[in-house]
C-alpha cells in the first residue's frame, strides 16, 4: 500500500487535542487512547502510520535460544519509514534502547505501547518518541511474546488497524482511522487557524462568549 508521508508531516504540525476534536465532529468519538499512556518527557511528540503488534503474556522462557525475542525482533525489522510501532495492551516491559536504536535506523517515528518500557534515560537521550503505560525494568523474555504483527489490535482501549495514523503529545495519543485521515487533518488545520485568531482577540480583551459567538472556536 502506497503511503503519503506528507500527510504525516501535516499531522505532526498539529496537536492531539485539536485532532480529537475534529474526529468528534466526524462521528469518530472514541479515538483517544487511555490517559495511562504517557510520553517519557513533556516535549516528546510522535506522528506516523500504525505498525501494529499484538502481544500476549507468557510465563516461560523458550527452550531454544533461537526463539528468544523472536517476535519483538521481527516487528522491529519490519518497520518502514514513517511508521509508529503500536503495541497492544499487555502487562510487561516491551521496549528498550537497543530496539529504539534499530527502529530509528529504519525510519520509524516512535512507539505507542499499552505496555511498559525500560532504559528510559537512554531513550530520552536518544530522542526516540516513547509513549508507554509505565516504566518497569523486568525483561520481556519469558513474560511477553509477540503473537502477530500487522493485524488489528486494541491499544489503550482503542481499536487500531495497520495503516491508521497516530498523533501523540503531552496531552495524550489520538488514533486517526485511515478512512478519516485526509478529512480530519484538513479540519484540524482549519481549527488551528481559527484558534490562533481567537487567541489574539482574547489577549486583546474580547469576552470569551463574544469570541465564541463570532468565531465558533474556544
Amino acid at each position: 500500500m502506497d503511503r503519503d508521508l506528507s500527510l504525516i508531516d501535516r499531522l505532526e504540525r498539529l496537536y492531539a487535542a485539536v485532532v480529537a476534536d475534529c474526529l468528534d465532529r466526524l462521528g469518530a468519538r472514541s479515538q483517544v487512547l487511555d490517559p495511562r499512556i504517557r510520553p517519557l518527557t513533556a516535549a516528546m511528540k510522535v506522528a506516523g502510520y500504525a505498525a501494529t503488534v499484538r502481544c500476549v503474556e507468557v510465563d516461560a522462557v523458550p527452550e531454544s535460544r533461537d526463539d528468544w525475542y523472536r517476535g519483538e525482533l521481527a516487528a522491529v525489522d519490519a518497520l518502514q519509514p514513517g511508521d509508529v510501532m503500536v503495541v497492544s495492551t499487555c502487562r510487561g516491559s516491551y521496549w528498550g534502547e537497543l530496539l529504539a536504536t534499530a527502529s530509528l535506523y529504519r525510519g520509524a517515528r516512535g512507539i505507542v505501547a499499552d505496555a511498559y518500557t525500560r532504559d528510559t534515560l537512554a531513550l530520552i537521550e536518544l530522542g526516540f518518541p516513547t509513549f508507554a503505560a509505565g516504566i518497569h525494568c523486568a525483561d520481556s523474555l519469558g513474560r511477553i511474546d509477540v503473537e502477530a504483527v500487522g493485524v488489528p489490535i486494541e491499544c489503550g482501549g482503542v481499536w487500531i488497524e495497520p495503516g491508521d495514523l497516530l498523533l501523540g503529545d503531552h496531552d495524550g495519543v489520538v488514533a486517526v482511522p485511515a478512512a478519516f485521515a485526509e478529512q480530519a487533518i484538513g479540519l484540524a488545520e482549519e481549527k488551528v487557524e481559527g484558534e490562533n485568531l481567537v487567541r489574539e482577540k482574547l489577549a486583546e480583551g474580547m469576552p470569551v462568549a463574544e469570541a465564541f459567538r463570532t468565531y465558533g472556536v474556544i
